[in-house]
């Protein structure tokens, strides 16, 4: 075998960006290929794949968590990362290590031939092999783009799940929500567990999961939940589950995602079981980075990559749930391709002042344009405009005083920066 073509993980990442002519190109006949001639296209262990417009990366932290609690060695691949790129593929809850990186990139190309690959299906590869060397039972996988083409999809899950389903990414999904959810729905397979968490789902998602015959679990239809006092409650036909101890992760939406994660658990049981404590366990110990994240102090920080209607709307409703004794300041920085008025206009009303940050890169909005497009939206005044994420990190947390709240979200790139910047 020939040498490594490189021996870093920074230069390994920084040659995929460039390899492919297009960022994104979306079709699996490449991933196809290039899995076979790994060797990766029967996996033994179990495959669940997450699809969905918002809620993918909660539901895998859920799943994984309680995986974990009850025994199993599962691996997790989620993406985009927020600070390190070793995030995005973790085994037994441990993120991988640049040498293991570097190990699967370099049997990827020693295999791929003239195909040239995208970074994201550079990665997914990456993350399939690894989990085969590190003998995982259960690998929980993270769609990247739609469901139907992206490269997880190469892979036949064994039950999938779709959190909800809203509008994003229009111009490789589709304008509406009946495009986007049958490009969600391919994750499905025929007579495999199939399971919708949106409690509206669009028709064609239902009519693709009918028409090949998967075995398809609807929330408020075949399963369910209820939040109360003493605990909240899961259902699924005569099966129950009280008095679970609330999610881990912030927020009302969450019960929606730990419960699709649960009606796929329960679909799984008699290949994958799981006990009851596990899944009390499991719930409480998931964790993810940046999702109504809080960083406690006199003026409290709340970290969130809502970047898009469906996000800010789940946003909004957190911080409405959590009032504070001052003000809400909002620095948010956005790409180009996300409809800021729409988000402006579902965070109205609870955000007093806004911070529009320039985001750098080829998809980066900026600040004044941000700022432009947010004051346009009625009701939302206070808006201004900043060069960079750590600017108007530094401006909110100069104007803010004890009770306060800075909420940074818009995007991962927003997060990560303003985590950098060290101002938190």
């Amino acid at each position: 075998m020939n040498s490594p073509r490189f021996a870093t993980l920074a230069q390994w990442l920084a040659w995929q960006e460039g390899l492919h002519p297009r960022a994104i190109d979306l079709g699996l006949e490449r991933m196809r290929v290039v899995l076979e001639r790994l060797g990766l296209e029967s996996p033994a262990y179990k495959v669940i794949t997450v699809g969905g417009t918002n809620g993918k990366g909660s539901a895998v932290a859920f799943l994984d968590a309680i995986l974990a609690a009850a025994g199993y060695r599962v691996g997790a691949y989620t993406s985009p990362h927020l600070l390190r790129y070793n995030e995005r593929i973790r085994v037994a809850g441990v993120d991988v290590s640049d040498a293991t990186l570097c190990r699967a990139f370099a049997a990827i190309d020693a295999v791929r031939g003239d195909i040239s690959l995208t970074y994201f299906e550079f990665g997914t590869l990456a993350a399939l092999r690894i989990f085969q060397e590190a003998a995982v039972q259960v690998a929980v996988l993270e769609v990247g783009l739609g469901g139907r083409l992206d490269a997880v999809n190469v892979l036949a899950a064994d039950a999938a799940l779709v959190t909800a389903v809203a509008i994003d990414h229009v111009e490789w999904l589709g304008p509406d929500r009946d495009s986007i959810g049958r490009e969600k729905a391919g994750i499905y397979r025929p007579g495999r567990p199939a399971v919708c968490a949106d409690p509206d789902p669009p028709t064609s998602l239902l009519e693709y999961a009918n028409t090949i015959g998967a075995t398809l679990y609807r929330v408020d239809k075949d399963y369910g939940w209820r939040n109360q006092a003493a605990g909240w409650t899961w259902w699924q036909g005569r099966t129950r589950l009280e008095s679970l101890p609330l999610p881990g992760l912030m927020g009302e939406h969450q019960f929606g995602n730990a419960a699709g994660a649960l009606m796929v658990l329960t679909a799984l049981s008699e290949q994958v079981p799981v006990g009851g404590d596990a899944v009390r366990a499991g719930l409480q110990r998931a964790h993810i980075p940046a999702r109504l994240q809080i960083v406690a102090g006199p003026v409290e920080w709340i970290l969130d990559v809502a970047h898009n209607p469906h996000g800010a709307a789940a946003l909004a409703r957190a911080l409405q749930s959590r009032p504070c004794g001052g003000r809400t300041w909002a620095v948010v920085g956005m790409l180009a391709d996300k409809d800021v008025a729409a988000v402006g206009l579902a965070l109205q009303g609870v955000v007093d002042r806004w911070y529009a940050a320039t985001l750098q890169g080829p998809r980066g909005r900026l600040g004044w344009q941000l700022a432009d497009t947010l004051r346009a939206v009625g009701g939302v005044w206070e808006v201004f405009p900043f060069a960079s994420v750590a600017e108007a990190c530094r401006a909110a947390s100069a104007g803010a005083v004890a009770g306060d709240r800075i909420v940074v979200f818009g995007s991962f790139h927003t997060v990560a920066q303003a985590l950098v910047a060290g101002v938190l």
